[in-house]
């Protein structure tokens, strides 16, 4: 199993109504091998608002499967007529990979943050996104 981890930061004051964006899911629950998905919010930074958008794989290439789609294109394409004129935001990051190498990839942020206040500006300050293998998993009626 993996867990694809999309930390988005998110101007002051914003994190919720951006947080609201991930209740309406674009299709990624009918992906072979999805698992779940949350949303984590923490607002007590002190320049920003930060979601973690956490989502649970079966394996990596179950994640690389829903990339490659078109419910993936669909729910992170430019919105037409949005403020601010939103586009889909590419971004190259580390991910760590089996025996501490890393890789170079490009990667799309989650298209659902990318919302403009009521000004037409973006409430979108940056994102990054890491893939981490899961070693070890409890629930509690495992013994």
């Amino acid at each position: 199993m993996i867990v694809v981890v999309n930390t988005i930061k998110v101007k002051k004051g914003h994190g919720e109504e951006v947080a609201q964006r991930f209740q309406n899911s674009k299709g990624v629950e009918l992906t072979p091998g999805f698992i779940r998905m949350e949303v984590l919010f923490t607002e007590d930074l002190e320049e920003h608002d930060e979601l973690k958008v956490c989502t649970h794989w079966a394996d990596k290439p179950s994640f690389e499967s829903w990339v490659n789609s078109d419910s993936f294109r669909q729910a992170h394409a430019k919105r037409e007529g949005s403020p601010g004129g939103q586009s889909q935001s590419q971004s190259q990051g580390q991910h760590p990979q089996s025996g501490g190498q890393e890789q170079q990839v490009q990667h799309s942020s989650q298209g659902q943050a990318h919302q403009a206040s009521p000004q037409g500006e973006s409430v979108m300050l940056g994102s990054k996104m890491t893939i981490h293998n899961v070693l070890v998993s409890r629930t509690p009626n495992e013994q």
